[in-house]
């Protein structure tokens, strides 16, 4: 016996919380197809480069501890096929391990331009900030490239990410990146960040333009630093890198998104390692970009179109929903993370972004509350303005726990 598709939805009793969760499933599938859409754009398009541009380049390297293969990561930026840069080292206590790899990596490249710098000067709460600015002062270009120190790149890194400044009028360019993953912790964090952070970097760059850096690279024009006033105009922010980036759109010059993928080297123990970074990222974008980390209720489907199953009776419909955005979010996925980024963790463990997808929205509940973030052992709370404060009342006395 045949039903016809009006008597079907006749009965079907839907209430008003199950048509909101049906504009959700349909809400999120739209973002996942506009997600695939902009990664086509973004990937496709054309860079012009000029092989006889290559100005001279300070690199900038903050330094706090072991970060996981620390030495192997420098040691990409000092085999650069490029003509002539500056490398600095900055650490800020002169106990930091960090600085024994730093001499190694001296010694290892004598006849490059390095510098380690140890001073523990203080501009302000964020500490990596005070390391950037306390190596400023060494640097000897105009053109600066800050990355930091558990990010891997090739040869070419340089000479293809100082591109976009051949145009007078970019004044920052960033790059999105891979991780590196070997448990299972890093690889399900890995396949979030492949299929999901850097497919909303895409999209929020084709919506609105570029408006952000991210910290994996950012290449910096010294004019357009002191501009928008230096590394002190953002010593208190948590997210450094998308002030640097929407300090310097506000004063006009434009940001770019280099067609450079880099490597990110995770490290996390445990998966409450992992989930503490994902907390103090979650609640850095809901004070930097409030309407936007609102907005992400939008992009859940894998959620809400499960959350049918359970409120909607008919079946049928609520069945069809769930595979149609499922498998969208795969399909967005895969583009993203396997086709453009090339991530081994997305393109072994692709299905492991259906809980991915729920472990981020727990997250982005439980983030909607508190001001509480852990960043490298310290603690902080996060003002609504988007900058940090030490939880211990003393600065001094925190920061000179670590």
């Amino acid at each position: 016996m045949e039903i016809s598709a009006s008597a079907f939805l006749t009965n079907i009793n839907l209430t008003v919380i199950d048509v909101l969760i049906l504009i959700l499933c349909l809400s999120a599938t739209l973002f996942y197809c506009y997600s695939i859409y902009s990664a086509v754009v973004t990937f496709g398009k054309s860079h012009i480069y000029a092989p006889n541009f290559s100005p001279p380049i300070t690199i900038l390297k903050p330094i706090c501890g072991l970060d996981k293969d620390i030495y192997e990561n420098l040691a990409t930026f000092c085999r650069q096929e490029y003509s002539t840069y500056q490398i600095i080292f900055s650490v800020r206590s002169p106990q930091d391990p960090g600085i024994n790899v730093v001499k190694r990596i001296i010694q290892d490249f004598p006849r490059l331009d390095i510098q380690l710098i140890v001073c523990n000067r203080i501009i302000g709460t964020n500490l990596k900030v005070s390391n950037l600015a306390n190596a400023l002062s060494f640097a000897k270009y105009e053109i600066l490239v800050i990355a930091d120190s558990d990010i891997r790149v090739g040869k070419d890194y340089l000479q293809r990410v100082v591109q976009p400044l051949h145009n007078k009028n970019v004044g920052v360019v960033t790059c999105l990146y891979r991780s590196v993953a070997q448990g299972w912790v890093e690889k399900l964090e890995a396949v979030g960040t492949a299929c999901d952070f850097n497919a909303g970097a895409i999209t929020s760059k084709q919506l609105e333009g570029m408006k952000f850096a991210l910290g994996s690279t950012i290449v910096i024009r010294r004019e357009v630093l002191k501009a928008i006033g230096g590394f002190e105009a953002i010593a208190d922010y948590l997210a450094d890198d998308f002030q640097l980036g929407y300090l310097t759109a506000q004063m006009g010059y434009k940001v770019m998104l280099s067609d450079y993928i880099v490597e990110h080297i995770l490290f996390a123990n445990t998966l409450i390692d992992s989930i503490q970074r994902q907390i103090r990222w979650s609640r850095g974008i809901r004070v930097s970009r409030p309407w936007g980390y609102f907005g992400l209720v939008f992009t859940y489907g894998n959620i809400t179109s499960f959350i049918l199953i359970v409120t909607i009776k008919a079946s049928i419909l609520c069945w069809f929903a769930l595979a149609i955005t499922w498998i969208v979010r795969l399909i967005m996925g895969w583009i993203v993370g396997v086709k453009y980024l090339q991530d081994s963790s997305a393109k072994k463990y692709l299905w492991l972004v259906i809980f991915r997808d729920l472990m981020s929205f727990t997250i982005w509940c439980y983030c909607f509350c508190g001001t509480t973030i852990e960043w490298r052992g310290l603690q902080f709370k996060l003002t609504k303005d988007g900058k940090i404060t030490p939880k211990v009342k003393d600065v001094t006395e925190q920061f000179e726990l670590k």
